[in-house]
């Protein structure tokens, strides 16, 4: 009678292999054009200081055409996509980035000032500065000194 050793991983080590084969192989770039109606989420960074909120969104190689940002009331949403290219020559063997459709809503928390909201896009990064409304700024009171009523 002979024995043989029970691997419980033998079949995760298998998936694995073929999910390493499939996603090696040259049919792995086909699926990128279906990859691309998936949406992503892009990475943001929010900075408050007393005047103003400033976001800042990594979006390389995003169409500045593409980008739709729109103020609400508290409401800050950035929406836009980054379209698959085929390569010129050749073939993609291997693509790990997400293409696709993005949007982002922030809720800001504070009342803005919308006619001075600005947006710019440089090297791959959105920064939208939102100025805070006067009502919302922190306000220095005065503390008058009273006689002691003796």
């Amino acid at each position: 009678m002979s024995m043989t050793l029970f691997d419980p991983f033998s079949d995760l080590a298998q998936f694995r292999r073929q999910f390493n084969r499939l996603m090696d192989s040259p049919h792995a770039a086909s699926t990128r054009e279906v990859e691309s109606s998936r949406s992503w989420i892009p990475a943001a960074d929010l900075f408050e200081d007393e005047d103003l909120l400033t976001v800042r969104m990594d979006l390389p190689e995003i169409d500045r055409e593409t980008l739709d940002v729109q103020l609400s009331q508290d409401e800050l949403r950035i929406a836009g996509e980054r379209r698959w290219q085929k390569p010129e020559r050749g073939a993609c063997v291997h693509t790990e980035r997400i293409y696709g459709q993005f949007a982002r809503v922030f809720k800001l928390g504070v009342a803005v000032q919308p006619d001075g909201v600005e947006a710019a896009y440089r090297d791959g990064v959105l920064t939208i500065r939102l100025p805070k409304a006067e009502a919302v700024k922190p306000r220095r009171v005065a503390v008058r000194v009273e006689a002691d009523p003796a």
